[in-house]
């Protein structure tokens, strides 16, 4: 074996170093690149922090990242976040990502009670309906018919000492269709101081010879049309009007009318002229129909508007009853002197099919004027089983005999709940007869005459 000399060593050395550096090399850069691969994470430049405001969430996040970002555990070092969340810088805590900053709704309680409604709401939903308007304000009085109601409301309250009389006040718009039977009745009285007629209709009538070539009123009728008559309506205030006229002219006319009679042309008589005018001249009370509670009371009351009536009217005063009564002259000046209530009913109603002013007015007025000097009850029958539109039962030719002018007369009046003297005059045996009976159709003139002398004035 040679023995090295220090040359050769030196060449030798000379020769693998190099190599040996290359191999050291290239080992080392494998072992650095294996390390490097292992750890880059942690080598890794951290992001930055997002500027302040933080841009808009991405459009679909993974569902479980805000959830870590959001509520992070307070234990948890800033390494151990940057192990589990590579993304998040681990100098400083997250910041609050941006659903938290534009999603309110993810913290806000649930409210205990629901929100009060918003003001428009409660302007547009009042508790109580807004009320209708008052009605228009009606036309104003007749000039005449003010002066004629002002003349009349100064007479003498009490006859003058000569025999009483009784005012027969007929309110139609046509001639009279049963003439002829009434001219019968009045001719059976031998004195003819004990009566006076008043008629009240169209003034149009009166020119007969426009229309045919008989006068609409002779006989007994004869120039008894009232010079202030003027059209009237049914269902309207213009009624009472009427009546009003036919009061005010016969208070004026004689001062010795006693009682005042109001009729319709389809009323007829139901007993002889004696038995009639002894039975109104020995009272000393007023015939009208005076109902309390009825069904129909509120419906008429509020017509005209649901408070147009108050406060001369309320409503436990309103009353409701026939348009055909007889008054004394006392009342009969009542009616024509009261401004206060007639303001009231004349005010054009709103109801259509619910207004009869007619039947309220004058029951009313006396029940809150005075009461102890009224009967409250009509002498006038009417029969309203088999009414239609609003009228009473109207009786045919065929219909007529004996039998029902019995029936007729011997009929109960109802009497309204008025207390007289203590005792109620709807419960008392007080039977006052009927005198009239209504409502009769035209073709009934003749069978009528034919039981005049034997029924209907045989008492």
């Amino acid at each position: 074996m040679l023995t090295p000399n220090p040359f050769s060593l030196f060449c030798a050395i000379l020769v693998c170093f190099p190599l040996a550096l290359v191999f050291t090399l290239s080992s080392h850069s494998s072992t650095l690149s294996a390390t490097l691969a292992l750890h880059r994470p942690l080598l890794t430049v951290p992001l930055p922090p997002p500027p302040s405001p933080p841009p808009p969430p991405p459009p679909s996040p993974p569902p479980i990242q805000p959830k870590i970002i959001i509520n992070p555990p307070k234990d948890i070092t800033s390494d151990e976040t940057n192990t589990t969340t590579p993304k998040t810088p681990a100098p400083s805590p997250p910041p609050p990502p941006p659903p938290e900053t534009n999603t309110t709704t993810l913290k806000r309680p649930a409210p205990s009670s629901p929100p009060p409604l918003p003001p428009e709401t409660n302007t547009t939903t009042p508790e109580r309906p807004t009320p209708s308007p008052p009605p228009p304000p009606p036309p104003e009085d007749d000039k005449e018919d003010v002066e004629l109601l002002k003349r009349a409301s100064r007479v003498n309250p009490d006859p003058e000492g000569g025999p009483k009389k009784v005012a027969f006040l007929f309110l139609t718009t046509t001639p009279l269709p049963f003439a002829p039977l009434w001219e019968m009745f009045f001719n059976q009285s031998t004195q003819k101081d004990k009566y006076n007629i008043y008629i009240h209709t169209d003034p149009k009538l009166l020119n007969y010879p426009s229309y045919n070539t008989t006068p609409p009123f002779t006989g007994v009728f004869s120039g008894r049309v009232i010079p202030s008559s003027k059209p009237t309506r049914r269902n309207t205030p213009t009624l009472i009007t009427a009546a009003r006229r036919l009061l005010a002219h016969a208070l004026l006319d004689d001062p010795n009318n006693y009682m005042f009679t109001l009729l319709s042309g389809a009323c007829v008589p139901l007993h002889s002229f004696n038995f009639t005018y002894n039975t109104l001249t020995s009272s000393n009370k007023s015939f009208i129909e005076i109902l309390n509670n009825e069904t129909t009371a509120y419906g008429r009351w509020a017509a005209r508007g649901e408070h147009v009536m108050l406060p001369d009217v309320p409503f436990e005063d309103f009353r409701i009853g026939s348009q055909f009564w007889s008054l004394t002259r006392r009342h009969a000046r009542v009616v024509v002197q009261d401004v206060k209530l007639w303001r009231k009913f004349r005010m054009p109603c709103l109801t259509l099919g619910a207004c009869f002013p007619e039947e309220n007015y004058f029951p009313t007025l006396l029940s809150m004027v005075d009461t102890l000097n009224v009967v409250p009850a009509t002498l006038t029958n009417v029969n309203w089983r088999g009414s239609h539109n609003g009228h009473p039962r109207t009786y045919n030719a065929s219909e007529v005999d004996p039998g029902l002018i019995r029936w007729l007369r011997e009929g109960p009046p109802r009497y309204g709940g008025i207390k007289i003297n203590g005792s109620n005059m709807s419960v008392t045996r007080k039977w006052d007869p009927f005198l009239f009976a209504r409502k009769f159709a035209t073709n009934c003139v003749e069978p009528l005459l034919g039981l005049a002398n034997d029924v209907l004035f045989k008492d």
